[in-house]
């Protein structure tokens, strides 16, 4: 299993499905396993929703810091 590409393939679906970002941010491991289709041990279910988390974050700082170069 490729773990960058489920991490992608997560943050689209959290970006672009507000049902599905409501279920990850309430019960992040039954929403990645949804994704999956498999049912992983809890330390890589664990891994894979740090690094959704992680990607999210960076993507909203990257927004944040586009908005911010926009007014100077």
């Amino acid at each position: 299993m490729d773990i960058k590409a489920k991490i992608e393939e997560i943050v689209g679906k959290v970006k672009s499905d507000k049902d599905f970002a409501a279920k990850f941010a309430k019960e992040p491991v039954k929403a990645v396993e949804s994704v999956l289709g498999i049912d992983l041990p809890d330390d890589q279910i664990n891994a894979l929703i740090e690094g959704v988390k992680a990607k999210i974050s960076l993507d909203k700082a990257g927004d944040l810091f586009g908005k911010a170069k926009k007014l100077f």
